[in-house]
């Protein structure tokens, strides 16, 4: 019977079939396969292992190939559903210490749904994220009005804003100070300039960048699989492919409140302890939007979420 030896390793590639892991104890790398079906915990996936697992891995004695046999369990994860409609999940990364959610406000423009669907995700796991605002090099006076009341608004919901040009290197060190010492997450939807700005963070990377469509000012997919690199020697980063749909999972409808930061900061001042702010009478969060301590926008998608059409709750505020 041939002899193998069992470690704990790091997962830094996924492609779906294949796994990258990295010995935590020797750096050696490795690639792996899954043993039959990893099932989680309440939690139907497409993708049972993902880039910044801890997994048990084997290996036969003589052979180059390991094998995934468990999977240590999460401090956090973020995952979404392709579409609404789907009923299968999809996880982009776990054991995450921070999330960049990279954005732009032109070429292509980032809807501000999809910004906050992705923000509900990382605050149901305690995830912080930072906006980041990359292309700010090609904006024209128009594009620059709509930026500041986007980090107006944002800034009302608590995050922080960081306008960035991957090309021109603006705030690319500022950036690159919050990476050390942590796993971090770059995500975002296709043809913002991820890519591009993470090659600018390591030049060594040489990741492939995509065109936008002129016709329809939408990015192309570079990235097709999650993977990990390293920064600094003490930092990783995760880069992700470009995000279209941003389903949410896990959030029960009279909790999805809770993960919008600006209208939980409000709600404890309702008249009704279990207030859906969307249709009663003294209900804070409405005042709030009112009197524009929080923005409409936001408030705009938390009705969308909470129901697809979202108009009758519209028509009363």
């Amino acid at each position: 019977m041939a002899l193998s030896r069992e470690f704990i390793g790091l997962v830094i590639k996924a492609t779906g079939s294949w796994y990258t892991v990295v010995n935590r104890e020797t750096a050696e790398t490795i690639e792996c396969k899954i043993r039959g079906k990893i099932r989680l915990k309440d939690v139907k996936t497409t993708n049972p292992v993902v880039v910044g697992d801890l997994v048990n891995v084997e290996v036969v004695e003589g052979d180059d190939v390991g094998v995934i046999s468990k999977i240590v369990d999460r401090k956090n994860y973020i995952i979404r559903r392709s579409s609404n409609l789907s009923k299968e999940a999809h996880i982009i990364a776990a054991n995450i210490d921070q999330v960049f959610l990279v954005v732009t406000i032109d070429l292509p423009k980032t809807s501000r749904e999809f910004v906050d669907r992705f923000l509900v995700a990382a605050e149901a796991y305690k995830i912080p994220t930072t906006i980041v605002v990359n292309k700010i090099d090609l904006y024209d006076i128009d594009a620059r009005v709509e930026l500041e009341l986007f980090k107006m608004d944002y800034a009302l919901a608590g995050y922080e804003v960081l306008e960035v040009s991957a090309l021109r290197e603006d705030n690319l060190d500022l950036l690159g100070s919050r990476l050390s010492g942590k796993i971090s997450v770059f995500s975002g939807n296709s043809g913002v300039g991820k890519s591009t700005l993470l090659n600018a963070l390591l030049p060594d990377l040489d990741l492939k960048t995509g065109k936008i469509s002129d016709y329809h000012h939408k990015g192309t997919h570079t990235t097709t699989f999650s993977e990990m690199f390293g920064f600094n020697n003490d930092g990783y980063i995760i880069d992700t492919p470009g995000i279209k749909g941003f389903g949410i999972v896990d959030v029960k409808k009279d909790e999805l409140f809770h993960f919008f930061k600006d209208l939980f900061k409000y709600a404890e001042g309702c008249k009704f302890y279990n207030c859906t702010h969307t249709h009663e009478p003294g209900c804070a969060v409405k005042e709030a939007v009112t009197n524009e301590k929080i923005a409409f926008s936001r408030y705009e998608s938390y009705l969308k979420i909470l129901d697809d059409e979202g108009e009758k709750y519209r028509a009363k505020m």
